[in-house]
């Protein structure tokens, strides 16, 4: 003779858990869909840094005497920390020390801006670019300037003067 089933299924025991469930399938998704959108962020940087590799970027505020044509030019990016990584800045802010989540942030949006300036200048068909400089903006709302202001996402500006100097880079 079969008895009535008087336990918990499973079905009660996830409606119950979700508040425990839905937020760890969340942070999940935004780890998985982060570091994927990282990985392929990184991979079209250094494929975009091996074709513009002939432009030199040079520092120095006053260009060789060979130096012509040239022109201001400049790469802004706006870039964003995912979720998931956010969360660990804050959980590391709490207790202090280096946020390395965010050293990658800082590394693409540099990398990325360069690029920008380099294919500005390939443009003009340049290839130097000298008094390279970079700016770094972060961005938070107002609510969260007080707040530490964790908010994972930065502006970098690159900008220089392009020119011709005959000579190829290595």
């Amino acid at each position: 003779m079969n008895q009535p089933d008087t336990g918990i299924g499973i079905a009660e025991i996830l409606i119950a858990a979700w508040p425990i469930w839905l937020p760890l399938i969340i942070m999940a998704a935004a780890f998985f869909t982060g570091r994927h959108n990282e990985k392929k962020h990184l991979a079209d940087l250094s494929r975009r840094e091996a074709g513009l590799r002939h432009i030199a970027l040079i520092a120095v505020k006053h260009p060789p005497q060979n130096f012509r044509e040239g022109e201001l030019v400049y790469g802004s990016v706006v870039l964003s920390s995912d979720r998931f990584r956010n969360f660990l800045a804050w959980l590391r802010n709490l207790v202090g020390g280096n946020i390395g989540v965010y050293e990658t942030l800082l590394e693409r949006a540099r990398r990325e801006a360069l690029l920008r300036l380099k294919e500005k200048a390939a443009a003009l068909g340049a290839d130097t670019v000298y008094n390279v400089r970079l700016d770094t903006v972060t961005l938070s709302p107002p609510a969260q300037q007080n707040n530490g202001g964790l908010t994972g996402t930065v502006e970098i500006l690159a900008y220089g003067t392009a020119g011709k100097t005959g000579k190829k880079a290595v």
